[in-house]
């Protein structure tokens, strides 16, 4: 038996997600001796409570994992990860990042844990954290593709204003006592915005692209026919989907409800009798993917449409990030 104790950082400890890691981190108690926590020399020197321990927040530069670590959580941007991973996976530390860097690099796996585990044990040092709406997303879809085999995707997305940070969060609370907008191009209270990230030359959003493409590439599906909406609305936390699929074959009704329930990490919650389906408010604070409203689309052959919940902030992010490296120390043992 494995009895190694091993080394992990986290970088951007100090943010929305940073912190939710730790709060997960406390949770899981993997078999870590050392904790060491980055952020940028804005945040540094902040104290952090941790395991009933005070830890100072250091400050992020190139020299940081010269002391070396086994395994580095990042969470604090694009421009962060694609300068301070490679240096940490230089040094023989396995990162998993939670932003978009690396996410469509051919050499950097794009993992989740449920889907597609395997790809995390091929890697080079860097492990890519799909984006919060893609993840939710794949967990049914993996289960019902190997089941029926997925022919055309449809995605609407209904994205919680926390999946823009602390600044969306922000917005969403100034906007609701009247107060202009800061992150948002108009006040997300009392309206839904069809407008996540920029907007590209094909008049979709880079989020609608990131869906499509994450989606194919954890599939392993280059070719799948998808297409997407992303709306951010007046919701504090959690993702709301609705997915609308097509599949080579057909399939009993009555088939796909158990496939979904016996799956691990989804719960299904579909009793339309008693108004029974998956809402922000239950899948809040937690790591499970909620899927109801589960039906046949009748305008298809083999056509399914689903309801899909889940935290973006837990799952989303920090939980399917310390999932992968769980599973990383699992591997080692």
């Amino acid at each position: 038996m494995n009895n190694k104790k091993y080394k992990l950082a986290v970088v951007g400890a100090t943010g929305l997600v940073g912190r939710t890691a730790l709060q997960v981190l406390e949770e899981k108690k993997l078999p870590v001796l050392e904790y060491v926590f980055f952020a940028s020399s804005r945040s540094a020197g902040t104290k952090l409570n941790f395991m009933g321990q005070d830890y100072i927040v250091r400050e992020l530069n190139e020299h940081s994992f010269d002391e070396g670590f086994d395994f580095a959580i990042f969470s604090a941007g694009g421009e962060t990860s694609k300068k301070y991973s490679p240096i940490a996976a230089e040094h023989g530390c396995i990162v998993v990042d939670n932003s978009s860097a690396f996410r469509m690099d051919k050499d950097v796996p794009l993992v989740v844990p449920e889907v597609n585990l395997s790809d995390a044990f091929d890697n080079n040092g860097i492990i890519a954290n799909p984006n919060c709406s893609t993840i939710q997303a794949v967990v049914p879809l993996k289960v019902l593709d190997d089941n029926y085999t997925i022919k055309r995707i449809v995605y609407s997305t209904y994205q919680a204003v926390s999946g823009a940070g602390k600044k969306g969060i922000d917005d969403y609370k100034n906007t609701m006592n009247g107060l202009p907008c800061k992150k948002f191009p108009y006040p997300i209270f009392n309206n839904c915005l069809p407008h996540i990230d920029v907007f590209l030359e094909n008049g979709y959003t880079k989020e609608e692209e990131k869906m499509i493409n994450e989606t194919r590439k954890i599939l392993n599906k280059p070719d799948l026919k998808i297409t997407a909406t992303t709306v951010r609305v007046p919701v504090l936390n959690c993702h709301s989907e609705s997915i609308n699929i097509e599949f080579e074959n057909d399939f009993e009704i009555e088939d796909v409800f158990e496939k979904l329930k016996n799956a691990p990490n989804i719960i299904v919650l579909d009793n339309v009798n008693n108004n029974i389906y998956p809402l922000a408010t239950i899948a809040t604070g937690h790591d499970d993917v909620y899927v109801g409203r589960i039906r046949r689309d009748y305008s298809v052959t083999s056509g399914l449409n689903l309801w899909v919940v889940a935290d973006n902030i837990r799952k989303g992010a920090a939980s399917n990030a310390i999932q992968i490296v769980e599973e990383l120390i699992k591997h080692d043992s």
